[in-house]
């Protein structure tokens, strides 16, 4: 699980085999299962196909 700094709002793997580690100060998801499901309380579930995925940080803008 991965909490948002700014809202407290939780990103979570509900579905497959997947892992969040840290390697030179750089957050990963390793999805081990064929894909695994993310899922957040404001969006839909995203499908992540299996491989070694970088995580970033995207912020919303509101002018």
């Amino acid at each position: 699980m991965a909490k948002g700094k700014v809202t407290g709002h939780k990103h979570r793997i509900t579905e497959g085999n997947a892992e969040l580690y840290e390697k030179d100060s750089t957050l990963y998801l390793r999805v081990f299962s064929e894909s695994a499901l993310l899922a957040h309380e404001e969006h839909k579930a995203i499908s992540i196909p299996q491989g070694d995925w970088m995580v970033k940080i995207q912020r919303e803008y509101e002018p």
